[in-house]
């Protein structure tokens, strides 16, 4: 900050001293104010966040000045970031940070700052602070801050409960057939590739929000990748491992329960990148075994990768390639860390408050228990992800990435596809998954959710307290936006009249999973999916 400040100085001091100016004053006068000696102040930028929205940060004088303090703090440290002569990149790292930064000494996050925690400790003769150093002790044992009742979730006791089949597996992948609900199913199956970064359960919640029920409901013969939770031995592979043993083993088994017919796809995030290059790997070779394609909140072009670019830098990625590069293991506790604190008010200084200083238990919510239910990713796979996508963007470029020992072009997959965004969502903006649909050509159909990276996915037709976005394709995405159209409800409806169009005529349903070819192995969800990081 003081490298900042300097800097500021050297190139335009009159600046400096105007910001310097005005936060004194505010300072001054919030002092005043609070002895009596000048009018109350007005209204305070802070008057609806929902850290300072008990009754005690307005009335209790004490307190006020406190929340109007930090607010003015956190004003003069954006005007000077603000203010620092530099490139737009350096500009936006300098502004993560700071927000970091602001974010952690907001007044709410101390126990003598904060009335909240104060006005409890006393009503409760200090059992709330006692169970709050219980909280901070076990997570502190977990590696992480808790944020749901982590014992009232287990996939297959109350998540992935949709019925269904461990048809295959190899070392890296179990493929999962679900059974059918209907006596009759469309001809061409849907295969789902998940991240890799998490379980595949966040599509297989809990019956009312699992969009695998939903979409085998709509007649639609679904299979599902489940990733292993990679350990040391498996440490070595690489983004070509993950595409020939995940995505290209996967497509070859569906195809072999139902030859000589293609099948749909569908990619979640990463996993969604990691789709498109195997369709472009694929392409590459003469095959096109995939009839449309479906991609949710996915990044193929990662020009404005979000605030996530501020952790990836030309050092971080040389680090990683030097230890990683040729094997290793990557926590995913390290990942899970890295994408909350992108929204630390409320992935992490919220359950710190509730947990540690309100000694309160984080409520049942299964969103967040998939969240925290985070995988290992082989070193090999990480580094190069990070190099080649977040920070040289060459995914986009035709040919200039060689995948499974050929050139890989987006334009070569040349298919339907349906490509979803979240509106708020801070892992992959949704511009930026515009850019990526559009290197797909103008096949391609664009649909805006409401909310953010996961709860913008997982928006079930019932309750209809949602919305999404329609629109004929354009060339930037604000001019998309400025004619496209709103529609209440989920736009999982949207896509099951789209995907319904691109999945054939009905037939009879299977009556066992794997067809001729291949046995159960397990039932769902599969053991796969249960290992801990």
């Amino acid at each position: 900050m003081l490298r900042a400040l300097t800097c500021v100085l050297n190139d335009d001091p009159e600046r400096l001293r105007a910001a310097l100016a005005r936060y004194y004053r505010e300072q001054r006068d919030l002092w005043l104010s609070a002895i009596g000696q000048a009018p109350a102040p007005g209204a305070c930028p802070l008057d609806h966040d929902a850290r300072f929205s008990a009754a005690e940060w307005r009335e209790i004088p004490w307190f006020d000045y406190l929340r109007r303090s930090y607010a003015s703090t956190a004003r003069w440290i954006r005007d000077m970031l603000e203010s620092i002569p530099t490139d737009e990149p350096t500009r936006r790292k300098l502004m993560f940070y700071a927000r970091q930064y602001i974010d952690a000494i907001s007044p709410s996050n101390f126990a003598f700052t904060n009335p909240e925690v104060i006005k409890l400790a006393h009503a409760t003769q200090g059992e709330s602070l006692r169970k709050g150093l219980e909280n901070l002790s076990a997570d502190t044992g977990k590696g992480r801050v808790s944020m749901t009742d982590e014992s009232a979730f287990a996939p297959g006791r109350n998540l992935a409960l949709t019925p269904g089949d461990v048809i295959y597996q190899n070392d890296l992948i179990q493929l999962l057939q679900y059974h059918p609900s209907t006596p009759t199913v469309h001809q061409r199956p849907l295969l789902i590739v998940p991240p890799f970064i998490n379980k595949y359960y966040i599509l297989d919640l809990q019956p009312t929000n699992s969009f695998v029920r939903h979409a085998v409901a709509r007649g639609l013969t679904v299979f599902m990748v489940s990733w292993r939770n990679v350990n040391d031995a498996m440490g070595h592979l690489t983004w070509d491992d993950y595409i020939t043993q995940g995505v290209v083993a996967a497509i070859d088994v569906v195809r072999r329960i139902q030859p000589r017919r293609k099948i749909n796809a569908l990619g979640f995030c990463v996993g969604g990148t990691l789709l498109a290059s195997a369709l472009a790997v694929l392409a590459r070779r003469a095959q096109h075994p995939v009839h449309a394609l479906t991609l949710l909140a996915s990044m193929l072009d990662f020009g404005d990768p979000g605030d996530i670019r501020a952790y990836v830098d030309e050092a971080y990625v040389r680090h990683c390639e030097e230890t990683l590069g040729q094997g290793g293991i990557v926590p995913g506790s390290r990942l899970a860390h890295a994408f909350a604190s992108l929204r630390a008010n409320d992935l992490v200084w919220r359950y710190v408050v509730n947990n540690y200083l309100k000694g309160q238990a984080p409520p049942a919510f299964d969103l967040l228990y998939w969240n925290s239910d985070s995988a290992n990713l082989p070193g090999p796979l990480y580094a190069y992800y990070l190099r080649n996508m977040y920070l040289d963007n060459a995914l986009r470029d035709p040919d200039r990435l060689t995948m499974c020992g050929v050139p890989v072009d987006l334009r070569r997959i040349g298919l339907p596809t349906y490509a979803m965004a979240a509106a708020h969502d801070h892992i992959v903006p949704w511009h930026t998954a515009y850019a990526s649909a559009l290197l797909l050509g103008e096949r391609s159909t664009f649909v805006l959710a409401a909310s953010g990276h996961i709860a913008g996915v997982i928006s079930p037709p019932a309750p209809r307290r949602r919305s999404y976005r329609t629109g004929p394709m354009q060339a930037e995405p604000q001019t998309w936006m400025s004619t496209s159209t709103e529609h209440p409800g989920s736009w999982w409806e949207h896509w099951a009249g789209w995907i319904l169009a691109h999945s054939g005529k009905q037939v009879r349903a299977p009556t066992r999973t794997g067809g001729a070819v291949f046995d159960p192995v397990e039932p769902a969800p599969g053991s796969y999916v249960t290992a801990q990081a």
